[in-house]
């Protein structure tokens, strides 16, 4: 097991922390190449490229892609899949990925998958049907299988998207009509549905969705509850802040409950997920004295929502 980023192999008494430890060893271990790579073609002019979860002792804080020698995308360690748009119809491609750590180590590139996309077709606006007859049954604590019958599309399905609550979480092509899902949570009910997606983009509606319920298992110790959250009035907005629950990779996207009910989803982009404690504002128009009651949870890595924060009241101090 790698070393956790940081952690010193000397233990300096305080004279020497004044003086500088010279004892600490820099961090200077790769993380593992990403492993399971896989690329397929999502229409002529992109590719959808997939790869495995880092183990969390790895310490892995981002990912490079590359096409070919040249870089095309960074990503965080939330982030094990991307569209690689802007290609060439009829043209082979190859993708790799490499880890990067917190000290800045690079692994070796994965090998290579290699695809090739599609011939173009132009002015296709019509969307592929949906796929059918989708069914799901757990294959263990962690993992879900799940099939569906083809989608039509009149120049072809190029690829499936795999949906649990609105997050795209899996991508396969086009003539798969079964997928094996992993990293799911144990004794955790899932609804999966399916999008069919032809050659310039298009994507079908919803397949009819599929529950899947993990058996009990044993858990990994993680908390899906965001920590010490806190909720304090200001004059018109009420100041929000909490500690990321730890799920393996950063988490980008949480809904707020007031009074009981969906009332925002906070938001990060990539790059830009909060170290440490995060903070939202949330604008108020309501009157002085309206008493509010909030609770946040967070989105988690499989799709699923994560368990909810305490519940925290406020009195607002009105616009």
């Amino acid at each position: 097991m790698r070393r956790p980023v940081g952690t010193a192999v000397l233990v300096c008494g305080l004279g020497a922390l004044l003086a500088g430890c010279a004892g600490t060893a820099p961090d200077t271990q790769s993380p593992p190449a990403p492993a399971g790579l896989t690329a397929q073609a999502g229409s002529s002019g992109s590719v959808h490229v997939m790869w495995e979860d880092a183990d969390p002792a790895d310490g892995v804080t981002g990912y490079q892609v590359f096409r070919g020698a040249a870089l095309v995308r960074e990503l965080p360690a939330g982030k094990r899949m991307v569209d690689i748009t802007g290609l060439a119809p009829l043209t082979a491609y190859g993708f790799s990925v490499r880890a990067k750590d917190a000290s800045g180590n690079l692994s070796p590139r994965s090998a290579e998958a290699r695809v090739t996309t599609p011939a173009a077709t132009p002015d296709d606006h019509r969307p592929p049907g949906a796929p059918a007859r989708l069914t799901g049954r757990p294959d263990g604590p962690r993992t879900a299988v799940l099939e569906w019958r083809a989608g039509t599309d009149d120049t072809g399905v190029s690829a499936y998207d795999v949906y649990q609550g609105g997050v795209r979480i899996h991508t396969v092509d086009g003539r798969t009509t079964r997928t094996r899902l992993t990293g799911l949570r144990p004794d955790t009910a899932y609804t999966f549905t399916v999008r069919a997606r032809d050659r310039a983009d298009n994507s079908s509606p919803d397949s009819p969705a599929a529950d899947v319920t993990t058996p009990p298992g044993a858990d990994d110790g993680r908390s899906t509850v965001p920590a010490d959250f806190r909720a304090e009035a200001a004059p018109g907005a009420v100041a929000l802040s909490w500690y990321a629950p730890d799920t393996g990779r950063p988490v980008t996207e949480y809904e707020l409950y007031v009074n009981g009910r969906a009332a925002t989803v906070v938001q990060w982009g990539r790059g830009a997920v909060p170290a440490g404690r995060a903070s939202y504002r949330l604008t108020v128009a309501e009157p002085d004295g309206t008493v509010w009651r909030l609770k946040l949870r967070a989105r988690l890595p499989d799709g699923s929502w994560g368990s909810f924060s305490v519940e925290r009241s406020v009195t607002l101090a009105g616009p």
